[in-house]
């Protein structure tokens, strides 16, 4: 689901439509960083949520989230079912400003969620019911869920799960560590939507938009206070909400 609607929330009670903010934020960007913007909106999918249950590793969180980002996923979900987490030095090189992250204190309320968007939970374990991500059709609204460094994902998960599946392997070893397997699983996700769609991307010309107009305010320090003295109270605008 795309998270975002036209009319963008500066403040309480300031809305301005994303066409008035790529209009005025636009020229204190460079031509460069706004072309890459664009380019950046085009591949976008949010039909794909990436769902971290249980992750004890912040530095697990942030990696995925960075070949998440990467690759196009915006859509993103952690489950912060364990007691507490292990910090670590990797950071997201600046991953989590442009991927849409949401977190969840329980599975069953982020696979409510997930359900109710219309996902299918495509669930990454070792039972006897799984099978290789390579036969999953990713071209439908889908969550892909890891689970955590040392159990895998939950037994409410599994249960949950609409597909089950495994990373094809041919050596000795029956797992890699959950930032490789987010990458490879990512990777072949890709693939698969633009075998089967031509492309990853998902958004329509305005949901793209609408989401390069948050991406000039993410890229722009000073661009809300430009808003704020153009449409705000007083300043002869007529955008408020």
């Amino acid at each position: 689901m795309f998270p975002f609607e036209a009319r963008i929330p500066i403040d309480a009670g300031l809305k301005i439509d994303h066409r008035l903010v790529l209009e005025t934020v636009g020229p204190l960007l460079t031509a460069s960083r706004r072309e890459r913007i664009h380019e950046v909106v085009k591949n976008r999918c949010f039909d794909v949520a990436v769902v971290l249950e249980g992750i004890y590793d912040r530095g697990n969180v942030s990696a995925v989230m960075r070949t998440a980002e990467g690759l196009g996923f915006a859509n993103f979900h952690v489950i912060e079912t364990q007691e507490k987490f292990k910090e670590a030095n990797r950071v997201t090189q600046g991953a989590d400003k442009w991927v849409e992250a949401r977190k969840w204190k329980s599975t069953r309320e982020a696979v409510t969620e997930l359900k109710r968007q219309g996902k299918r939970l495509v669930v990454t374990a070792l039972t006897d019911r799984a099978k290789s991500i390579t036969d999953v059709d990713f071209s439908r609204p889908s969550a892909l869920v890891l689970g955590n460094e040392k159990d895998g994902v939950s037994a409410e998960m599994i249960e949950a799960a609409d597909e089950v599946v495994v990373i094809p392997m041919t050596g000795f070893v029956q797992s890699f560590n959950i930032s490789v397997a987010g990458a490879l699983s990512l990777f072949q996700i890709l693939r698969d939507r633009e075998l089967r769609r031509g492309r990853n991307g998902d958004l329509t010309e305005e949901q793209q938009a609408i989401l390069a107009a948050y991406y000039y305010l993410r890229t722009q320090d000073s661009a809300e206070d430009v808003l704020r003295q153009k449409f705000g109270a007083g300043g002869g605008g007529t955008q408020r909400a």
